[in-house]
């Protein structure tokens, strides 16, 4: 798709996937595809658009930042998802990263703190044309809220075979173990405010068997079960 300023984006998202996907480690054909196919020139402000696929994260408004390509690629790698996961995302953000996963996922629940961010994701989402993804507007560490059961009469917790936090939190919220499957996948960013490691858990026997993946660097989850303000 080339732009009224002359900015070939088709290309420069081929380049992106080559160099900073491939040529960084990211190999699983499902997360390449996606990150092929989604324009994340779409989820970035109209005067960063011409930085849409430098490796590097941009700002999108409200104190918040869409992550780097490679790391987006990294942590959806992690995931190791199929069609048959339902995905839980902490941190809609600009809905870059919610896109990649609604590719790959039968479903995604997407939780974002700010009701600017989420709106303006929704938008673009909506336009691109994405189908399987729920929105809610709320504090992500404690989780998905609790639905009422009509036959029952009591609340049901979701359960989720994949969830994901996009920004980082001290140490991961009980609530969010607890909304994991038994073997489900949790990826996220944990550490200060400064710097953190990317780690990836796996949920065996009600616990959650963390591995250290790299050291990043990402904004603070605010939430009762998070960082305050």
């Amino acid at each position: 798709m080339y732009y009224a300023n002359g900015i070939d984006f088709e290309s420069q998202r081929r380049a992106m996937v080559e160099k900073d996907l491939k040529g960084k480690g990211i190999a699983e054909p499902g997360v390449i595809a996606a990150m092929g196919q989604v324009p994340r020139e779409e989820f970035v402000p109209t005067s960063y658009q011409s930085q849409a696929y430098a490796d590097g994260p941009l700002p999108i408004g409200m104190g918040q930042t869409i992550s780097q390509p490679y790391i987006v690629a990294l942590m959806t790698q992690e995931l190791r998802l199929n069609n048959y996961c339902e995905v839980l995302e902490i941190g809609t953000g600009s809905g870059y990263q919610t896109a990649i996963l609604s590719k790959l996922a039968k479903r995604v629940y997407t939780i974002e703190r700010s009701s600017v961010l989420s709106e303006a994701a929704q938008a673009v989402l909506g336009r691109l044309g994405f189908t399987n993804i729920e929105f809610y507007i709320g504090d992500g560490s404690k989780g998905w809220p609790f639905s009422d059961n009509a036959t029952k009469g009591e609340p049901q917790e979701k359960k989720f075979d994949r969830i994901i936090l996009t920004a980082a939190v001290p140490k991961i919220p009980q609530t969010l173990i607890d909304q994991l499957k038994e073997s489900g996948i949790l990826v996220a960013p944990v550490g200060d405010a400064g710097a953190q490691e990317l780690i990836t858990g796996v949920k065996k026997d009600g616990k959650l068997i963390e591995r250290f993946v790299c050291d990043v660097r990402f904004v603070k989850l605010i939430g009762e079960d998070a960082f305050k303000e």
